[in-house]
């Protein structure tokens, strides 16, 4: 056998993995395609199921009345009326604030509350500490449905019925269970020896807590604050119960004057669940801004 047929023969020996190379790349870079796009469609999927209620509520509240009605998935003719109505005839505006109210009462005596409770948990030693953290969490499990009597007596023994102060005392109660437990992982996440130092440089314990402590659980008290609003914001059955008085109304309650014995107002009640949302959605935004920022100075200070 000649030298050219020799180097013929390597050649087609050592050239073959070398020309299978390109068509294992195409079948992975086929593969990592089609698992992009299998991700994306669901992905697309899960979108338009989340969304779509959304969509449906904005297209009934800016619908006319007929339209709304019918429960169409395409808007036709664009109008207010169905918001000015509710803002007007339907009061609601008075219910806005009345939630507004019970919300600030709500998230301000769970924050503190909280966070008080969270602090003496974590860091002081007293007999019956684990139990006490337990019978917290009992209570949470408790349904709301058994503790509406016993609250109701409560509040009317204390002459708070018919007030956004009692109504807002109760919610307080019914978020602290969870709202200590949320605070209390974020305080004791905090080294000890961070208050330590502060103490040997001389600081007070009221001192300590402001300036060390509090910036390090800021993250923790945004969060209980979200969950504490989204309760006072979205009660119904306490809010219905302790409420015989139309002008004491939450929205949730006042919701329920669109919704009647044989037909629903739909434009009507899709306008008013949208003026329920924003609140919420604004009241998101803005805190969310503050709990990543908590969360990096908490980051740079530990």
């Amino acid at each position: 056998m000649d030298t050219t047929t020799a180097a013929a023969a390597a050649d087609r020996g050592t050239s073959r993995p070398e020309r299978d190379r390109p068509t294992r790349r195409g079948r992975g870079r086929a593969a990592r395609r089609a698992a992009a796009a299998a991700k994306a469609a669901g992905v697309a999927v899960l979108l338009l199921f989340t969304l779509f209620p959304v969509y449906f509520m904005l297209v009934s509240a800016f619908s006319d009345r007929s339209t709304a009605s019918t429960g169409t998935l395409l808007p036709t003719d664009l109008t207010v009326d169905n918001f000015v109505y509710v803002m007007t005839e339907g009061d609601f505006g008075r219910y806005m604030l009345n939630s507004l109210g019970v919300a600030a009462v709500t998230v301000a005596g769970a924050c503190v509350l909280a966070l008080l409770a969270a602090v003496a948990v974590a860091r002081f030693r007293f007999r019956m500490r684990t139990a006490v953290l337990v019978m917290v969490l009992v209570v949470q499990m408790v349904p709301l449905e058994a503790l509406v009597i016993p609250l109701f007596l409560q509040v009317r023994d204390l002459g708070m019925l018919n007030t956004l102060l009692g109504l807002g005392v109760v919610y307080v109660a019914l978020s602290l269970p969870l709202a200590v437990w949320m605070m209390r992982g974020f305080v004791a996440a905090v080294p000890a020896e961070v208050e330590e130092a502060a103490y040997i440089d001389g600081a007070s314990w009221p001192r300590m807590f402001w300036s060390v402590l509090f910036p390090l659980v800021a993250p923790g008290l945004v969060a209980t604050a979200i969950f504490a609003f989204i309760i006072a914001w979205n009660e119904f059955v306490l809010a219905l119960t302790f409420m015989t008085r139309s002008e004491n109304y939450t929205v949730a309650v006042g919701l329920r004057q669109f919704f009647g014995q044989y037909a629903n107002d739909w434009g009507h009640v899709m306008a008013a669940s949208t003026l329920i949302t924003l609140p919420v959605m604004v009241f998101f935004v803005l805190v969310q801004r503050w709990l990543v920022s908590g969360l990096v100075q908490g980051a740079v200070k530990g």
